[in-house]
């Protein structure tokens, strides 16, 4: 993301998981991890969408961590259905988190549904503060149901997932949905809006 990026290589269950790791000047008041788009349709972590969640929670004090699931970039294995890929979210979120400190879980697209899969199957003491879910594949993948201050982003002209699933989706839920007006799934010419949004919500105390 910039010069200041440190890139890692941790375990992981398929083999070694890439990570970049950007670090807020001064002590971190937490970790953020953050999972990217759909990796056969060529999402990385350095999508730009991923990289402003990680600007975004920088701007926050939060040392953010990206990586790359299974068989993309320099992460080994091979794509697994999103089964292994929240296993990998899992191995990366046990690496960096923090006990007793915040910790922000996001994702985008793809990445929002491995993100809602993870935060459901980690343990009560170990769950992030906040999830931050970004344009989620609420029409291909089965969403999990998340926590009610979660906070969801979706552009009003998406055109990979419609904005009527996540919709149908939150509707059960009472989950509150930030609609972007105008706005299609990969936030083109519109990332500064995002950022701001993501840095507004998280500021906002908690219900």
């Amino acid at each position: 993301m910039n010069s200041q990026t440190v890139r890692e290589r941790i375990a992981g269950p398929a083999g070694v998981i890439e990570c970049a790791v950007d670090s807020p000047s001064g002590e971190a008041a937490g970790i953020a991890v953050i999972c990217h788009p759909h990796p056969v349709h060529g999402g990385t972590m350095d999508n730009k969408v991923a990289q402003t969640l990680a600007r975004a929670l920088m701007q926050l004090g939060f040392r953010a961590v990206r990586f790359n699931f299974r068989g993309v970039g320099g992460s080994e294995g091979t794509w697994d259905e999103g089964r292994g890929e929240v296993d990998d979210a899992l191995a990366v979120i046990a690496q960096y988190r923090e006990a007793n400190r915040p910790f922000v879980l996001a994702g985008f697209s793809f990445g929002a549904y491995v993100a809602a899969q993870a935060a459901l199957q980690l343990d009560d003491d170990a769950k992030p503060q906040r999830l931050v879910l970004i344009g989620p594949s609420t029409q291909k993948q089965h969403m999990a149901v998340v926590p009610a201050d979660t906070i969801v982003v979706h552009g009003e002209a998406d055109e990979v997932v419609p904005l009527a699933a996540t919709f149908d989706w939150a509707r059960p839920q009472s989950l509150p949905v930030i609609v972007l007006p105008g706005v299609g799934h990969f936030f083109h010419g519109q990332l500064t809006l995002l950022k701001n949004v993501v840095v507004q919500q998280l500021q906002r105390p908690k219900v």
